[in-house]
């Protein structure tokens, strides 16, 4: 059952803090952490067992996957989606429009530039993310880096504009690729390197990100 608190909505299943403000119409899965001082607009999506931070705004039209970390200070805007497993850290700034104009009001088909961020990515605190880029699998994206093009799965990007670093782990260490195969000297896992692509794929047997979540789920 539903709950309300000074004219807002709760779900009983989320725990949100008093003073937080979600709008009638957003949905939240069950176990999503909402902290003070955070707005979250009505037709904005978030997964199960989320924790979002002190002073997020989350516009409609966002959506967020499950497990998902939304560090404090941050303002995510409609066409921003997440898939599981995501950390966004404090301060991180999005865009949704590529030609800004405050004297020109269009509908958002004609404007709305969508930004990824892909299952278990992780963007450091202060990243800027401009609009229309996908963040790939399990990347990192340096503190206080300006993206500027799409970052490929397993990649580090760092800088202004973010540059390629290195490729990197699930669990975040970083590969050492010999011809076209690494595995990683923390965690064992194995990765393919297609060089004409300059693209790393996995080549794990069961998705970790997804078994993690699982044991997550199952122990929460």
């Amino acid at each position: 059952m539903d709950k309300t608190i000074d004219g807002n909505l709760f779900m009983t299943s989320s725990p949100i803090h008093p003073k937080a403000l979600v709008e009638k119409g957003a949905k939240l899965g069950s176990a999503t952490r909402v902290w003070a001082f955070t707005h979250i607009q009505a037709g904005a999506r978030l997964g199960t067992n989320c924790n979002i931070g002190d002073h997020v705004f989350l516009e409609k039209g966002s959506v967020l996957g499950n497990f998902v970390t939304v560090k404090n200070g941050v303002s995510l805007w409609e066409g921003v989606h997440t898939e599981d497993g995501v950390f966004i850290g404090p301060a991180c700034v999005f865009t949704n429009h590529l030609l800004p104009r405050a004297f020109r009001k269009e509908p958002a088909k004609a404007w709305l530039k969508p930004t990824l961020l892909k299952e278990g990515c992780t963007l450091g605190a202060n990243a800027t993310i401009l609009a229309g880029i996908t963040i790939g699998q399990c990347a990192f994206v340096a503190a206080g880096s300006v993206v500027t093009k799409s970052v490929p799965d397993f990649a580090l990007v760092m800088g202004n504009p973010a540059r390629f670093d290195s490729w990197r782990c699930f669990c975040g260490e970083a590969l050492t690729f010999r011809g076209t195969q690494a595995i990683c000297s923390a965690c064992k896992e194995r990765f393919s390197w297609v060089r004409r692509e300059n693209r790393v794929t996995s080549l794990a047997t069961q998705n970790p990100v997804q078994r993690y979540l699982k044991q997550r789920r199952i122990g929460s």
